[in-house]
C-alpha cells in the first residue's frame, strides 16, 4: 500500500503512465495472492480483469474489476478467499464474480454492461487458455449479437445523455457519464468490436479520451476519492495540479474533448443505424430513394446530402439552407457534406441577402431539430464563419447557480426555447435572433447586457435586418435582464419600479418580444430561473407595464387592506391605552399582536403572513428569525406604520409541511418580541450546523443601488444563503433613524439576493452618512468584522 500511495503521489508521473503503473503494480500483487494458493486448488482457474482495469486504465480512486474462472472442479471459495480478502483487507475497493466459463458467456449474452466490461478481458494469473477462451466467446457472441445488442446500446447512451446531458455544454460536467465523456468512448469501442461500422471517422478522439482520463486522474487525487463530477468547489484545484492557471481553460479543454467525442459518436450511431436498415432492406428487396427537401438540397439514406444540381461553389447561400431544411426534417447533415460546403461555398456577402436571413430565422425556428443541426455546424467551422463573435463564447462557462449550461450552449437551447413562443410576438424573426445573441457580451469585459447591445446590433445590420431592426435587436439585448431584476429585486410598489420599465420599453411590441426572451432566456436556464414564483412575478410586472402602455394611470402604491387596517388600529388603540408600568419588555400581551396566514398558492407555493404589533426598532428581525425557525423562505416583506401600530405583510414558501401553523407563529412571535424565545441563540446554532455542511466560495457583496427609487434608499445584499441570514440583515438594519420599509428576498440556488429599501424616521431617503452606516451594518452582519465606512461599494 505505501508503493501504491507513492505512485498515486508522484506528480512526475502522467495520468496515463500512472494509470499503467498501478495497474502493474495490482497485476503482480493478485498474481502472487494466487501463486501463494496450493498448485492443486488453483488448477483449471483463472484471473481475468476486467473493464477499467483489463483496458490498464486504473486511476487512484478506480476500483479493482475482477472475475475468477472456474471449471467446476475443486472448491473455489478457497482461492477466491485467498485472492480476494487481502484486498479488502488493504481498504481497495474490489467489483467481484466468480464464475464458470459458460455462466460468464451467459451474462454476456444477458447483460449489457456486462458485456461491455467483458469485451475488455485481460489475463492476469492461472490457466491462460482459459482467458483466451472468454475472450473470444465474448467477442463472437458480441459480433453475432451486434444487430439487437447495438440499438440497445444506442438506446442506453440515449437514455444516459438526457439524464446527465452533454458533457461539452455542462458546467459542472461528469467526466464518465456525460454524453461525450468517457463512457461513450467504450461505447465506440464496442461498436468497432461488433464489425458493423468503423472506427469513428472524426479525428482525435483517442487524445480527447486520454485527456478527459487526465482529468480524472487529477480529481481523484485532488479530492482523495472517487469522484467523477468536476464540481465547481473542485476545479481551480484540478487545474493546478494540471498546470493551468484557473478553471476556465480547464472547462474549455474538457468541452473541447467532450464536443470530440459526442461528435463521433453521433456520426458512429448513424452509421450504425444506416448499416442495420441497409441489411433489413436487401432482405426485402427495398430501394433507397432520394426526397428533394430544397432548393441543392436532398434527403437519402437517413442524412441529409447534397442534389444532385447541386453547385457549392457558387451558392454561399446553400450551407444555410442546407442547415435549416436538414433542422426543419428533424435529420443532420452528413459529415462528408458539411466539409465539402465548409470547403467550397463561398463567403456570405454583407449584409446577407434575404435568402440566407430566411434560412437562418427558419433554422432557429425549428425546434428541437436545431441542436444536433448546430452541433454538426460547428463542427464543421461554421458557426464561427457565419458569426465570428461565437468564437469568444464558446465552451464559456457561466458561474452562477442559475445556469446549466455553457454560454454557447445556453444560447441555441433559447433559440430552441423561443421558437415555442414566436405565435405571441408581431416579429418573431426578432425574437429569434435575440434569443441567439442575448448573451455574445459574456464574451468581452464588462456588463454583459450593455456589452452585447452593440454587438447584437451590428450582427443584425450584417445578417440583413434594417437599421431600426438591428436598432431593436440590440436594445432587445441591453434590456434583456430588464424584466426578471424588477420583478425579483425592486419594490412593486414603488413608483419608480414601474417607470423605469415603462421608460425602458417604449411599445407593447417591444414589451411582448422582450418578455418572451425573458421566459425563454429564464427556461432554457433552468428551473431555478423560470420557478412558478418567477414566472408569475415576472408575468404581473409585463401586465402592469401594458396597462400603463395602454394609457391607464398607474397603479396606486401597495395600501393596506381594509381587515389589516382595522387590526392595526385594533393593536395601536391597545398599545396606547397599555399603563407605563406594563411596557417592561416581556411579551405583547395576547390583545397587542395579531398574526394571520393565508394558505399556500396552488400555482407558486405562496402563502402570506401578516403580523401586526406595536413598533419597535427590531420588530422586522424578530419577525424574519421567526419565519427562519420555522423554516419558512421570505420571497419579500412591506412594512407599513399605523399610529402605533406597524404591519409586516411577508410572502413565504414553505420548505417542508403543507403551509405555515397560524397559531405556532403567533406564539413564537410573542416570545421572540418579549426576549424569551432565544431567536439569536437558535438561529445560530442552526447556521453553525449549516456552516459545516457547506462551501461557500465567493465573498459576500453589500452595494447602494442609485436611481432606483426616488423617495428610499436601496441596498442589494448578496451572500450564500444560510438559515437566519435575513434575520440578522434586518436587525443590523434597524438601526436608530433608520426604517426598512420593504425588502425584496430572493434565493437562486445557493445565492441569496437581498433587497431592502430604506427611510429615516420621517420617511425620506437616508443622508450620505446613515447610509454609509447602514452599509457596514450590513457587511457586519455577513461577515462579524468591521469595514470603514469609506468602502461602501457604489455602481
Amino acid at each position: 500500500m505505501a508503493l501504491r500511495r507513492a505512485i498515486v503521489d508522484d506528480d512526475r508521473l502522467g495520468a496515463a503512465q500512472r494509470a499503467k503503473t498501478l495497474s502493474e503494480l495490482a497485476d503482480g500483487w493478485l498474481a502472487r495472492l494466487f501463486a501463494d494458493v496450493p498448485d492443486a486448488a488453483r488448477r483449471g482457474y483463472a484471473l481475468v480483469a476486467v473493464g477499467g482495469y483489463g483496458r490498464r486504465e486504473l486511476l487512484p480512486g478506480s476500483d479493482l474489476d475482477v472475475v475468477l474462472l472456474v471449471t467446476g472442479r475443486g472448491d473455489p471459495g478457497a482461492v477466491a478467499d485467498a485472492v480476494f480478502y487481502p484486498v479488502w483487507d488493504a481498504g481497495l475497493a474490489l467489483d467481484h464474480s466468480v464464475r464458470t466459463l459458460g455462466q460468464a458467456l451467459d451474462v454476456a449474452a444477458d447483460d449489457l454492461k456486462a458485456a461491455l466490461g467483458l469485451i475488455d478481458a485481460r489475463h492476469v494469473a492461472g490457466d491462460e487458455a482459459l482467458t483466451d477462451e472468454l475472450r473470444a466467446g465474448v467477442r463472437d457472441g458480441w459480433r453475432k449479437q451486434a444487430a439487437v445488442r447495438l440499438p440497445e446500446l444506442a438506446a442506453m447512451c440515449r437514455d444516459r445523455a438526457a439524464s446527465v446531458g452533454e458533457l461539452a455544454h455542462l458546467l459542472e460536467p461528469d467526466l464518465v457519464q456525460a454524453y461525450g465523456g468517457l463512457r461513450d468512448t467504450l461505447a465506440l469501442r464496442a461498436v468497432t468490436a461488433s464489425w458493423i461500422a468503423d472506427r469513428p471517422r472524426t479525428a482525435g478522439v483517442d487524445l480527447a479520451r486520454q485527456w478527459l482520463l487526465t482529468v480524472r486522474d487529477a480529481l481523484h487525487r485532488t479530492t482523495g476519492r472517487r469522484q467523477d463530477r468536476l464540481l465547481f468547489e473542485n476545479q481551480d484545484d484540478v487545474a493546478a495540479k494540471l498546470g493551468l492557471p484557473d478553471a476556465d481553460p480547464l472547462l474549455r479543454r474538457v468541452a473541447e474533448a467532450g464536443r470530440s467525442i459526442a461528435y463521433a459518436s453521433d456520426v458512429t450511431w448513424s452509421d450504425v443505424e444506416r448499416t442495420l436498415a441497409g441489411r433489413k432492406r436487401r432482405g426485402r428487396r427495398q430501394q433507397l430513394v432520394r426526397r428533394a427537401l430544397a432548393d441543392g438540397v436532398d434527403e437519402y439514406d437517413g442524412e441529409v446530402v447534397l442534389g444532385r444540381d447541386a453547385d457549392p461553389a457558387h451558392d454561399a447561400v446553400l450551407p444555410l439552407r442546407m442547415a435549416a431544411a436538414a433542422a426543419q426534417a428533424g435529420l443532420v447533415p452528413s459529415p462528408t457534406t458539411l466539409a465539402r460546403l465548409a470547403g467550397e461555398c463561398p463567403p456570405l456577402p454583407e449584409p446577407w441577402p434575404a435568402p440566407a436571413l430566411d434560412a437562418l430565422v427558419s433554422l432557429l425556428g425549428a425546434g428541437p431539430g436545431i441542436v444536433p443541426v448546430w452541433d454538426a455546424l460547428e463542427a464543421a467551422g461554421l458557426v464561427v464563419r457565419w458569426f465570428p463573435e461565437w468564437e469568444r463564447i464558446r465552451y464559456r462557462p457561466t458561474r452562477t447557480p442559475v445556469h446549466r449550461h455553457t454560454v454557447d450552449r445556453h444560447l441555441v437551447e433559447t433559440a430552441l426555447v423561443a421558437s415555442r413562443l414566436t405565435r405571441r410576438v408581431a416579429r418573431p424573426d426578432v425574437l429569434l435572433l435575440a434569443a441567439l445573441v442575448h448573451d455574445l457580451g459574456k464574451g468581452v469585459p464588462g456588463d454583459h447586457s450593455a456589452a452585447g447591445e452593440p454587438i447584437a446590433a451590428g450582427l443584425g445590420r450584417r445578417v440583413g435586418l434594417s437599421d431600426d431592426d438591428a436598432a431593436t435587436l440590440g436594445r432587445l439585448v441591453r434590456h434583456h435582464l430588464l424584466l426578471p431584476e424588477t420583478a425579483t429585486r425592486r419594490d412593486p410598489d414603488d413608483p419608480a419600479t414601474l417607470a423605469a420599465v415603462v421608460d425602458a420599453v417604449g411599445t407593447r411590441e417591444f414589451l411582448d418580444l422582450l418578455a418572451c426572451l425573458t421566459e425563454a432566456d429564464a427556461t432554457a436556464a433552468g428551473p431555478i430561473a423560470w420557478s412558478p414564483l418567477r414566472s408569475r412575478l415576472v408575468g404581473d410586472l409585463v401586465e402592469r407595464t401594458r396597462r400603463v402602455l395602454a394609457g391607464a394611470p398607474p397603479p396606486e402604491p401597495g395600501r393596506l387592506t381594509a381587515e389589516q387596517a382595522a387590526l392595526a388600529a385594533q393593536i395601536a388603540l391597545t398599545v396606547e391605552q397599555t399603563v407605563p408600568a406594563e411596557r417592561d419588555g416581556s411579551a405583547p400581551r395576547s390583545t397587542s399582536l395579531a398574526v394571520q396566514v393565508t394558505p399556500p398558492d396552488d400555482a407558486t407555493g405562496l402563502s402570506t403572513v401578516t403580523v401586526v404589533a406595536p413598533q419597535g426598532q427590531h420588530v422586522l428581525g424578530a419577525v424574519a428569525g421567526v419565519l427562519a425557525l420555522h423554516r419558512l423562505d421570505v420571497r419579500s416583506a412591506s412594512a407599513y406604520t399605523a399610529g402605533a401600530a406597524v404591519v409586516l405583510v411577508w410572502r413565504v414558501v414553505t420548505r417542508r409541511g403543507s403551509g405555515p401553523d397560524e397559531v405556532r407563529l403567533r406564539e413564537d412571535v410573542a416570545r421572540a418580541l418579549g426576549g424569551s424565545l432565544g431567536l439569536g441563540e437558535r438561529l445560530a446554532a442552526r447556521a453553525a450546523e449549516w456552516r459545516g455542511r457547506v462551501i461557500a466560495h465567493a465573498r459576500p457583496q453589500v452595494e447602494l443601488l442609485r436611481d432606483v427609487s426616488a423617495d428610499a434608499t436601496v441596498l442589494e445584499v448578496r451572500a450564500h444563503d444560510e438559515p437566519g441570514l435575513l434575520h440578522r440583515l434586518a436587525t443590523a438594519l434597524s438601526g436608530p433613524g433608520v426604517v426598512i420599509r420593504s425588502a425584496v428576498v430572493g434565493t437562486l440556488g445557493s445565492e441569496a439576493i437581498d433587497v431592502f429599501y430604506l427611510v429615516d424616521g420621517a420617511g425620506a431617503p437616508l443622508e450620505a452618512a446613515a447610509e454609509e452606516t447602514a452599509v457596514a451594518a450590513a457587511r457586519f452582519a455577513l461577515t462579524g468584522a468591521t469595514h470603514d465606512t469609506d468602502g461602501v461599494d457604489k455602481p
